[in-house]
């Protein structure tokens, strides 16, 4: 049984081979990257295959005779658009007969109104359209995307948010090894949808003051004074908006989660979120 991991020299990905290393032979495990040279350097003990998203024929030839896929979603912004990306990888998938893929999605994906939704919508569709045998690990929030709102209060400033409604923070690592159990389970199941415990900024906020010990004041601010206040920390106009709109899923109640799928998958209790908030500002 060959494993690969797509797009594995991102620190997704690279969680996800070190995980998968603990539970398979090294020489049945394959790394797909785009940069080859990077990805034998971190993972010297594995085969490496380059292969890019923006390319049916680099990934059809990355991924020969390999049996089980995790498809790390890529990042929005390339040169060749996600959703393009995406259908590149699936063909490829198809080309080679692979026999399962675990993709990592988003929340609700066929029925989430936000707009982050939509190239896991197509990409969801097409693996079923293309009689694949799939796992959608829909994945909420990392907490390490909320790196500014942490550090803000570790360094006993106000820490400012906007969106009024919960998200289901948990460490990019813990998402990370679900991936992989999935990827090797025996009898996974469809869809995943994979959170922490749902929480709102109010309730993280008192568990960084918690976690830190520091007494700063944790505040709401409408998203024009967020903003404003981004812009008062020095980034410009278009950068302090595009940061604001990173709150925007759970403003619309995206990413409000009530679900056991994660601490199932992993076999344990994920890390209290005081400890997580520890583990992020340590690093």
């Amino acid at each position: 049984m060959k494993y690969a991991i797509t797009a594995a020299t991102g620190n997704f990905g690279q969680t996800a081979v070190n995980e998968l290393l603990k539970l398979v032979d090294a020489k049945d495990i394959i790394v797909i990257a785009r940069n080859q040279a990077k990805a034998q350097t971190l993972f010297p003990q594995v085969e490496v295959r380059q292969g890019s998203y923006d390319s049916v024929d680099s990934m059809t030839a990355a991924l020969d005779r390999v049996d089980r896929v995790l498809f790390i979603s890529s990042q929005p912004g390339g040169e060749v658009s996600r959703d393009l990306q995406h259908q590149n990888v699936v063909q490829a998938l198809q080309n080679n007969d692979v026999e399962f893929v675990a993709y990592t999605s988003f929340p609700h994906a066929q029925t989430s109104i936000s707009a982050l939704a939509q190239d896991h919508r197509l990409t969801e569709n097409a693996i079923i359209k293309a009689g694949l045998n799939h796992a959608f690990l829909r994945n909420n929030w990392y907490l390490e995307n909320e790196l500014g709102f942490l550090q803000n209060g570790a360094n006993d400033q106000v820490a400012a948010y906007w969106a009024n409604n919960q998200a289901g923070w948990a460490l990019e690592r813990e998402y990370a090894e679900a991936a992989v159990k999935v990827l090797v389970s025996t009898a996974p199941a469809e869809i995943y949808e994979f959170a922490g415990p749902a929480m709102t900024y109010a309730q993280l906020g008192e568990a960084l003051q918690a976690a830190t010990g520091n007494h700063f004041e944790v505040i709401q601010l409408s998203q024009d004074e967020y903003i404003a206040a981004l812009e008062a920390s020095g980034l410009n106009h278009d950068l302090a908006t595009l940061y604001a709109s990173f709150q925007l899923p759970i403003e619309e109640g995206s990413l409000a989660e009530n679900t056991n799928d994660l601490p199932t998958v992993l076999g344990h209790d994920l890390l209290p979120i005081t400890e997580a908030i520890k583990e992020v500002l340590s690093r």
